[in-house]
């Protein structure tokens, strides 16, 4: 998402690429929900304020702050900032929930944010942030928040399945992203696009309502429920390095700590895998 979203910048705002492509997914999102579940799926019932707050967190918030950000900095910051919401969301499960979690599994979340930090500085720490700027990497790294507070939404709608929480959290999320864009227009900070500038990155929309939204969106949900909070989070460490390998593809060339950084993640990952599957 990150290294197609940061060249899509160039053709059109963060802002109506970020409305389009959950109008698009939200859309699929409905349509699935209606023919899987029924019309009776979209009924809140007691949790419509949660589902509003959530969705305006995790949809509105991190869409909002990390699409703008990447205005700003590089898709390699904000794929390594992305690998910091293991971290936080561990604090936030032990600080809300007093939910420790187990030794061995904060371990690998610290081997895994090594081998983050190996991949993206070459072992020179120095290097992290070159060729961006600190208000981008804040601006994504709120976003990365938001998007931790809407990871513990699973817990808040027991009984319901990962469609019907992600379609009517996506929908306030959605309605959220909506107004965020009416309002930067009305004030000047962006332009209405033109159909020339929507129809040049056509295909980047329908890759990132398809995939990142229907697909991630959905598919993350569907972790959090089946394998937790933090064990889910803790996949989120292959983001950075997967931006990485597709920046390389483009002409980037690997180095020996890169690839020693990549190794780490994914033995980390596969280490708490095993544990997880052995205490259960």
């Amino acid at each position: 998402m990150f290294p197609i979203a940061k060249r899509s910048l160039a053709m059109i705002d963060s802002f109506s690429l970020g409305t389009l492509r959950y109008v698009i997914g939200l859309a699929i999102f409905a349509c699935l929900l209606w023919a899987i579940e029924g019309r009776q799926a979209f009924r809140y019932g007691t949790r419509l304020w949660p589902a509003i707050g959530f969705g305006l967190v995790g949809i509105t918030g991190f869409n909002t702050l990390v699409w703008y950000g990447l205005n700003f900095t590089r898709p390699e910051h904000a794929g390594i900032l992305m690998a910091l919401q293991t971290p936080l969301t561990a604090l936030v499960l032990w600080l809300a929930y007093r939910q420790r979690p187990a030794t061995f599994t904060l371990g690998c979340v610290g081997v895994a944010i090594v081998g983050v930090v190996l991949v993206v500085t070459k072992g020179d720490l120095s290097r992290a942030f070159e060729g961006g700027s600190l208000l981008g990497d804040i601006l994504v790294l709120l976003g990365a928040i938001c998007w931790v507070i809407y990871t513990l939404a699973a817990g808040r709608f027991t009984g319901w399945s990962a469609l019907r929480m992600t379609t009517l959290t996506c929908i306030p999320g959605g309605l959220g992203l909506l107004t965020a864009n009416a309002v930067a227009v009305s004030v000047g900070f962006v332009e209405v696009p033109s159909a020339e500038a929507i129809l040049s990155v056509w295909w980047q929309i329908l890759y990132f309502a398809a995939g990142s939204v229907v697909l991630g969106v959905l598919g993350f949900n569907a972790a959090v429920k089946h394998m937790g909070a933090l064990n889910t989070m803790l996949m989120v460490n292959l983001v950075p390095v997967g931006v990485f390998a597709i920046e390389a593809a483009l002409g980037r060339r690997y180095e020996a700590v890169e690839l020693a950084g990549a190794a780490l993640v994914i033995g980390a990952l596969a280490a708490n895998n095993f544990y997880l599957r052995r205490t259960a």
